[in-house]
């Protein structure tokens, strides 16, 4: 998703119980198949949380960080790649430290359906690159 497209994109309607079980499963089977604990937080396209998964031996901080995640990109309608790569170019980006809720931290992804966001995936627990690819995982189910 380009910056272009991102400030044009809708909100849908919500993601569904049954949907975002789906990509919560599909995500926590990623998870599972590289033995990586994660939390795995599905919020609706409202940034209220519909699904949290908290794998057996994941670390409790990371409960809250895969909810900032979600809710980050539901809120800004791009993934927390977009705050991290800004924040890691430093200059004029730092004042993104300045913006409240923007979490710059690899591991949200939009769900999307039809064009509009209906919701969004947070992934928290290992290195960035690895929250993503699991969350990637999850999105792709939708």
């Amino acid at each position: 998703m380009s910056t272009a497209q991102q400030s044009f994109v809708s909100y849908g309607p919500p993601v569904s119980l049954d949907t975002a079980r789906r990509v919560a499963a599909a995500a926590e089977a990623e998870a599972r198949a590289n033995g990586w604990p994660m939390v795995i937080a599905v919020m609706d396209s409202a940034a209220n949380l519909v699904v949290l998964h908290k794998m057996d031996h994941a670390q409790t901080g990371s409960v809250e960080i895969a909810q900032a995640k979600a809710r980050s990109t539901v809120r800004f309608k791009r993934p927390t790649r977009v705050f991290e790569e800004a924040l890691a170019a430093g200059g004029l980006n730092l004042r993104l430290l300045a913006t409240e809720g923007a979490c710059p931290l690899e591991g949200g992804l939009p769900l999307m359906h039809q064009g509009c966001l209906v919701g969004a995936i947070g992934v928290s627990g290992m290195q960035s690159t690895q929250d993503a690819q699991v969350a990637a995982v999850g999105a792709e189910a939708l």
